[in-house]
This record gives C-alpha cells, structure tokens and sequence, in this order.
C-alpha cells in the first residue's frame, strides 16, 4: 500500500468513492464502520446533492447524524461523470475523564507482544500485526490495560488475529488546557464470544478508554499522552 493510499485508508473520517451508478467503488477502514449505520444509496444521494454544480470539488457545512456518527460537513468531489468521491468530517464523539498523572509511561508495543505470546499458547490461531511504528510511549495504566487485551485475544476465535494500531487523523481530545491525539487498537477476528462483551467494556471504562465491539472486530480508542 502506497503512502497516499495508508492516510485514507487510516484517515478519522470516512471516505467513499463511487461509480456513475452510485455502486461503491473503494472506501476506507472508517467508511465501513459508517455503512454499519448508514446505506450506500443515502451516501450517494449526499453526494450527488451536494457536489458542486460543475466539475470540482466542494465542501458543505452541515449537521449530519447516522447511528453513533456525527458530521459537522462534507466534502464531495468528481471530475467525470464516472466517478464521484465524499468525505463526511466527523465530529469527536469520545468522552474522556482521564487524569494526567494516572497511569505511567510504557512501551505499547511491548504490551501487545506481551499479550500475544501470552495469548498464543491456548490458542491455535495465527496472530498478525499491522501496526503504525511511530507511536511514543504513552501513559497508561498497564496492568488494567494488559487484562482488558487479554480478554479480547481471549474472547476471540478463527484462524487468524489480527491487530492493527493508528493514529486517528484529525481527532483529539481537551483537558488540562491541552489537545491529545487519539490512536486506536483494533483487533479482528472471525468471532467473538458475546459473553465477554460487558466485561471488555467494563475493563476498557475503568482506565477510561472507548471500546466498540462489533461481531468481528473490537477497538480500542485511546487519548495520546506521551508526557
């Protein structure tokens, strides 16, 4: 995957591009969580409705709400009659009550490899990593956030695991008079078990992270805090 193609892919705010038939024709990670709330022909008549009059590009301020998604504007774009491109700018949904001197500064990488060589002995799945490798050391409480990854790779079953670990592009968070980027550590997998949902979500509150829990993938939203 080529540079340009990653910072859509791993952008905060869905984008979709579509054919002259309104058939989706690529998208990024965060667009097919929105599809889970929105239909691909309510996007496209977004589209349509609000690009610009001719050829171009052109963004629209407006409220915008499908499920848990909030928008505050769109972007739409096309240059032929072929295709059509629409961003929808989300606005921070997260609500985060953290203290700055909670938890201490730790290596994030070395916890989930910890995980995974834990995790890995009772399981005969694969585990695969795709992880963004510019990330500082954080300031987490370890131990609490150790249980809760060990009890998603735990709850999870397939032939393979995957985690991937982003920045969120153009979301933060505010307190203490500062703004703090937030990544995301998402794990897939073919299934996981339903009974663990509350715990999961549970863990991830007490060290006040975000869990969304899906049927196949479970993320994890965290505020940066490197200092």
């Amino acid at each position: 995957m080529e540079f340009l193609e990653k910072w859509v892919e791993y952008d905060y705010n869905p984008i979709i591009f579509f054919n002259e038939k309104g058939k989706i024709k690529s998208l990024n990670a965060e667009a097919q969580f929105l599809l889970g709330q929105a239909s691909a022909n309510e996007l496209f008549e977004l589209a349509t409705t609000y690009g610009s009059e001719t050829y171009g590009f052109k963004t629209t301020f407006l409220n915008l709400e499908f499920g848990r998604f909030r928008f505050f504007a769109i972007a739409v774009g096309y240059e032929s009659e072929k295709e059509i491109g629409i961003r929808l700018y989300q606005l921070p949904s997260l609500q985060y009550t953290p203290a700055k001197e909670q938890g201490e500064l730790v290596n994030i990488y070395s916890l989930i490899d910890l995980c995974i060589s834990s995790s890995s002995i009772n399981t005969k799945a694969t585990f695969k990593k795709d992880i963004d490798p510019t990330l500082p050391d954080v300031r987490l409480q370890a131990d609490q956030f150790l249980k809760l990854l060990n009890k998603i790779y735990s709850s999870a079953s397939g032939k393979e695991l995957i985690t991937n670990l982003f920045l969120r592009v153009g979301e933060y968070v505010k307190f203490e008079n500062k703004k703090h980027t937030i990544f995301s550590l998402i794990v897939k997998a073919d299934k996981f078990d339903s009974i663990a949902e509350e715990s999961i979500k549970s863990l991830a509150s007490q060290i006040s992270l975000y869990a969304e829990i899906k049927p196949r993938q479970i993320r994890i939203d965290f505020a940066l805090i490197s200092s």
